[in-house]
């Protein structure tokens, strides 16, 4: 645990924090290997997935924030026993989640991407891909809930050394298997699977070695139910509305499918890079989620403005110059991944439409990480889903039924952003509005 709060304070605002732009990374990499070496259907496959595998991933993700959250204000409080029932309840429900979750995957993956009319030239392969990679699924919770945990604590370094080991795994596995056993998409699906077992395994080695209130004791491992209540209180609006971002995009994705396969391949290509840009806005919000949950429950109430205020502007930019060096590059980036000059060109022209509005998705997680930091959970998940989903939903069936094009579909994206970024700008002055401008006597 960190020893004084300036130190906890400078760790936990270290700019974003690199873990999910070195995952990114890699899984970049595992869609290079299939969409060089394999064929455009088995790029395609893997993305046909990513609607359905994010909705129950972001779900169980989203519910991290709640453990984040519990763990950084009881540290901040110095409330040593409570830290441990945190810590050890989170443990234990991600890997019930990874359970449950995971199972649920694999019994409805076929049926759910029949629903989706993915494509029948890469429909089994997208049925293999899902159901390898649910399997895997306790593994990879079990990591995520223990970054969060960790991050909470200010240790965002061993993390990042962990990702670094699996990513080079995984890397080195997905050459294994798609060149020398030709097994493509499962091949991918079951590298991500085993490097994600070795992250989890060396993150839960941590927490057993870390001295104090965070350390595991895995004779400990059970959910505390107050505790509990307190992360869902949080992580389960949270876990709400990152799984209603995918379940809308079932109907983008639905809609993407009857272009045809070379269309998902290059969508699949061009989201491959932008997540690199969502994850930059991404983890200054995670950052400031832990900083102001800390902040909050040591009654540094100063430093929260500032530091929303710091986070929004970083993120507004950093957007902006990723977007517009991936549109200047968007063929040499795109040609990594599958020279078939379609899937490129289709890629392109999602770029010209969605990018431009990417640096106000930036400004739209501040805004609901802060939120979240503060206390807030309904609202804000109620806020991006009338602000996000809703739209999508209705645009799909309005705007798009009487003008099915592809620059019709696209456009969905930046316009919610739009209005996600307005309202709950709105909902945080609010906010704010509620706290102490000045700093009060830390608890004792």
């Amino acid at each position: 645990m960190l020893r004084t709060a300036a130190a906890r304070d400078r760790l936990l605002f270290d700019s974003p924090h690199p873990l999910g732009i070195l995952q990114l990374l890699f899984n970049t990499a595992d869609l290079i290997v299939v969409g060089r070496f394999a064929s455009y259907q088995a790029l395609a496959a893997v993305g046909a997935t990513a609607s359905l595998t994010h909705l129950l991933v972001n779900f169980c993700l989203g519910i991290s924030v709640g453990a984040n959250v519990a763990v950084a204000r009881r540290i901040g409080a110095g409330r040593h026993k409570e830290i441990s029932l945190a810590v050890h309840t989170s443990v234990a429900f991600s890997l019930l989640c990874g359970v449950f979750f995971g199972g649920l995957g694999v019994g409805i993956a076929r049926m759910l991407l029949e629903i989706m009319q993915t494509p029948p030239d890469i429909l089994d392969m997208s049925v293999t891909y899902m159901r390898i990679y649910f399997s895997g699924l306790p593994v990879v919770m079990l990591y995520n809930f223990g970054s969060a945990v960790m991050q909470a604590m200010g240790d965002t370094k061993r993390p990042f050394y962990f990702l670094v080991v699996s990513g080079i795994v995984n890397v080195l596995l997905n050459l294994f298997f798609v060149l020398g056993c030709h097994w493509d998409v499962g091949g991918v699906a079951a590298a991500t699977v085993i490097s994600q077992g070795i992250a989890a395994l060396l993150i839960l080695r941590v927490l057993m070695k870390t001295p104090g209130a965070c350390r595991l004791k895995l004779r400990k491992l059970r959910m505390h139910r107050q505790t509990l209540m307190d992360i869902l209180h949080i992580g389960f609006p949270a876990g709400i509305q990152r799984a209603c971002f995918p379940l809308a995009n079932l109907w983008v994705q639905a809609s993407l499918n009857t272009f045809g396969s070379a269309t998902v391949a290059g969508n699949t290509a061009a989201i491959a890079w932008e997540s690199i840009g969502f994850l930059l806005s991404s983890s200054f919000g995670q950052t400031l989620v832990s900083f102001v949950s800390q902040n909050c429950g040591g009654r540094q109430y100063a430093r929260i403005r500032t530091a929303i205020r710091h986070c929004a502007l970083l993120s507004f930019f950093s957007t902006l110059a990723f977007a517009a060096a991936l549109i200047a590059g968007a063929k040499p980036a795109l040609a990594l991944f599958n020279t078939d000059p379609d899937v490129i060109a289709w890629g392109v022209a999602r770029y010209r439409i969605l990018l431009p509005g990417l640096c106000v998705c930036g400004l739209q997680e501040c805004f609901v990480s802060a939120l979240r930091g503060l206390g807030y959970s309904v609202g804000p998940t109620l806020v991006m889903i009338f602000c996000i989903c809703v739209p999508r939903v209705v645009w799909i069936s309005t705007a798009f039924r009487w003008n099915p094009t592809y620059p019709v579909l696209i456009m969905t994206f930046p316009l919610s952003w739009a209005a996600a970024a307005v309202f709950l700008g709105i909902y945080l002055r609010f906010g704010l509005r509620k706290i102490p401008r000045r700093d009060l006597p830390r608890p004792k």
